[in-house]
């Protein structure tokens, strides 16, 4: 099982169209998928077409103690794709999620009792450092980055790349970038031609090769709560999260036939660059918010 999340200290990003398009378009390949929701606002569960009141245990409770991860689990329009909503309807909810994820270790532990049951478990994480997103990363393999062009979009990357340095050295040493996913991309502007120039200088390396284009079935799609797939399955946004998610299985089986042939080194895979790597074991963390 992989364990993806998507996350960049920043709204207005695309993590959520991300995480339901890219879960999505895997389960359409048969791979079976569990979208969890970690963002309170829960705009993957009204993308996906669930509404609060059909909401009735999520994310919450398994913070909370009260259910395990195998019993908030929902089913979805697409066979292969399964949903854990955020279920928090009130400031105090909230407040004491935020209190109950300190403990890094919570999501880590509840995703054990799936592991044998899904092959990709992608996590929607909120626009911040602090709290759920830690969560998230100490229980991932990888992150991917979602961004568009704009020099706000690029400090918040440096910003999650310092953090990502200190939850290795902290808690998760085999997290890596799985990916930097423009999103929203508009080629022929000045902005995204500095943007793309920026990008390629410092993280290129990380760069997906597809990019998301501007697309206004993907806002539709999210309105009517279904990926884009389903919504509009020719839409150059459904084809574009679909090429993401074979570029993923692509680099997935490049790993796996790695590992068959060098399975005396288990350092071989997932190893992190040097550039990654951090010296600061700060354990407050840096630039949590």
């Amino acid at each position: 099982m992989r364990v993806i999340s998507v996350a960049i200290p920043k709204g207005g990003e695309g993590k959520t169209t991300t995480s339901v398009n890219l879960a999505a378009s895997l389960a359409a390949t048969e791979k079976k998928t569990l979208l969890i929701d970690a963002d309170t606002l829960g705009a993957s569960g009204i993308s996906l077409g669930y509404t609060a009141d059909q909401v009735k245990s999520g994310l919450y409770d398994v913070f909370n103690y009260t259910h395990s991860l195998n019993r908030v689990i929902y089913k979805t329009e697409l066979t292969y794709l399964d949903f854990v909503p955020s279920n928090i309807s009130t400031v105090q909810m909230e407040e004491r999620l935020l209190r109950l994820s300190e403990n890094r270790t919570v999501m880590r532990i509840a995703l054990r009792d799936i592991e044998k049951q899904y092959d990709y478990v992608i996590i929607d994480c909120p626009p911040t450092l602090r709290g759920i997103t830690t969560n998230a990363l100490c229980a991932s393999d990888s992150v991917i980055i979602p961004m568009r062009a704009s020099h706000f979009s690029l400090d918040a990357v440096m910003r999650l790349m310092r953090y990502l340095k200190w939850i290795r050295e902290v808690a998760n040493p085999q997290i890596f970038v799985e990916g930097i996913l423009l999103t929203m991309h508009e080629p022929n502007t000045k902005i995204a031609e500095i943007t793309g120039r920026e990008l390629r200088s410092r993280y290129s390396k990380f760069l997906f090769k597809v990019v998301i284009p501007k697309n206004s079935t993907l806002a539709e799609a999210a309105f009517y709560g279904r990926p884009a797939l389903l919504y509009n399955i020719n839409s150059k946004g459904a084809q574009a999260y679909f090429e993401l998610a074979t570029e993923i299985l692509a680099r997935d089986a490049a790993k796996g036939k790695l590992r068959e042939s060098v399975r005396e080194d288990s350092g071989s895979y997932g190893e992190i660059p040097d550039s990654q790597r951090s010296e600061n074991r700060n354990p407050a963390g840096p630039d949590s918010n």
